[in-house]
C-alpha cells in the first residue's frame, strides 16, 4: 500500500503512512470484531470527555504544534493525528526477501505515523511491521511511552488495548514530554516454546521425578534394612 505520505525531512529517517482504520484487516461482514467499529471504540477510550472537551483540547494542541502535523477532529467526534516512534530494536527485525526496503534497523530511527484516535497500540505495532514488509509476528514488539519529569525518565510498557493518539494529545505535541518507542517485546525464559513442547518439558520432569523417587526410597530401604539388621544383632541376646 502506498503511503499517501512523503518525508519532511530527507535528512530525518521520517516515515509518513497512513494507519486508519481501513488500513487494516477487516473483520467478515456480520461478524464485527470487538471494539471494531470507530464510535464504540471512541466511547470506550474517551467515556469520560464530551465531544466538546475533546474540540477544546485538539484545539489547544494545534495552537502548541510547531512542525505542521496536527490533529483534525472529525464529525462523528474521532480525530486523527501525527505520533512518533523511535525505534529501538537490539537487532535487525527480519523483512520479507520481496521487501522493496530494508527493515528498520536499530540505531533510533524516527517513524512519524498518521493515526485515528481508534486506533490500539496493537494496531500501530501492525501498522509498523507492514510498512517495512517485516515477517515476524507483531507479538515480538512492544510500544512503549516514555515520559519526562523533574530530569527523571521514565518507560511504561503499553497495554495493545490502549490508544497512541489520546496519549498523545492529553500530554501536548513535545515530545520531551511524552514519546513513544517500539522495542522487542521481552520474553520469560520458557515464553520462547510453544505449547507442545513445553507439555513435553513437564512430561520428562515428571518421569525424572518418578525415578529420583524410586532410586531414593530404594536407597533408604536398603540403608534402614542394614540398620535394623545391625540393631538385631547388639540386642540378640548372648
Amino acid at each position: 500500500m502506498s503511503s499517501g505520505y512523503s518525508s519532511l525531512e530527507e535528512d530525518a529517517e521520517d516515515f509518513f503512512f497512513t494507519a486508519r482504520t481501513s488500513f487494516f484487516k477487516r473483520a467478515p461482514q456480520g461478524k464485527p470484531r470487538a471494539g471494531q467499529q470507530d464510535v464504540e471504540k471512541e466511547k470506550e477510550t474517551h467515556n469520560y470527555l464530551s465531544k466538546e472537551e475533546i474540540q477544546e483540547k485538539i484545539h489547544k494542541y494545534n495552537l502548541a504544534v510547531t512542525d505542521k502535523l496536527k490533529m483534525t477532529l472529525n464529525p462523528n467526534g474521532t480525530y486523527t493525528g501525527f505520533i512518533k516512534v523511535q525505534m529501538e530494536l537490539c537487532k535487525p527485525p527480519q523483512a520479507s526477501p520481496s521487501a522493496g526496503r530494508p527493515a528498520p534497523g536499530h540505531s533510533g530511527c524516527m517513524n512519524t505515523l498518521h493515526i485515528s484516535s481508534t486506533n490500539t497500540v496493537g494496531e500501530v505495532i501492525e501498522a509498523l511491521l507492514k510498512k517495512f514488509l517485516v515477517t515476524e509476528s507483531p507479538a515480538k514488539f512492544a510500544l512503549y511511552k516514555r515520559c519526562y519529569r523533574e530530569d527523571q525518565v521514565y518507560a511504561c510498557k503499553l497495554s495493545d488495548r490502549e490508544h497512541p493518539l489520546y496519549l498523545r494529545l492529553a500530554a501536548g505535541p513535545r515530545t520531551d514530554t511524552l514519546s513513544f518507542v517500539l522495542r522487542e517485546h521481552e520474553i520469560g525464559e520458557w515464553e520462547a516454546f510453544s505449547l507442545p513442547e513445553l507439555q513435553n518439558f513437564l512430561r520428562i520432569l515428571d518421569k525424572e521425578e518418578d525415578e529420583q523417587l524410586y532410586n531414593l526410597k530404594r536407597r533408604y530401604t536398603a540403608y534402614r534394612q542394614k540398620l535394623e539388621a545391625a540393631l538385631s544383632e547388639v540386642w540378640k541376646p548372648g
